[in-house]
């Protein structure tokens, strides 16, 4: 399966998270699977609302490689209704849980908006389920050629 990796995994632990008033998604979340020891989690859904948004997009005509100016940063101040987050956690090459997030939202007029996560408050509550997996030779490094930090899978020869 020419470029193509995969690594397969076993479920692990659940978790139900409740995320309060001014709560940093981004930042919680992290901080969440350090204190866990969480080696590789998935967001599974998150509802809720979000206020002062930081995403980014990749700008019109872009090509690869990415470098920073051909990400676009979108701040959103909200408050906007959360109707999707996902992403995963992975250890980084320090070892550390790494976070890749994308978050969808709506505004008041029903508009949708949306890109990677840099960071978002949450405006009323913010509930989320996380599943970690139990897997080897996953770790994120930073990519030359997207621009962001991605997943690595180890040659599993």
């Amino acid at each position: 399966m020419d470029k193509l990796w995969y690594r397969e995994c076993n479920t692990g632990r659940r978790f139900i998270i409740k995320l309060e008033p001014g709560a940093r998604i981004t930042t919680s979340l992290v901080a969440f699977a350090q204190a866990k020891q969480l080696p590789f989690a998935s967001l599974v859904s998150a509802v809720g609302s979000v206020r002062d948004v930081e995403v980014t997009g990749i700008q019109a005509g872009a090509h690869l490689p990415m470098t920073e100016p051909r990400y676009k940063i979108n701040k959103l101040e909200g408050p906007l209704e959360l109707m999707g987050l996902e992403g995963n956690i992975a250890p980084g090459p320090d070892k550390q849980p790494a976070g890749e997030f994308y978050l969808l939202a709506s505004k008041s007029n029903g508009d949708v908006v949306g890109g990677r996560l840099v960071e978002a408050v949450v405006f009323a509550t913010c509930e989320i389920v996380l599943a970690e997996y139990l897997v080897e030779g996953i770790e994120r490094h930073h990519s030359a050629t997207s621009g962001v930090d991605t997943i690595f899978i180890e040659d599993s020869k």
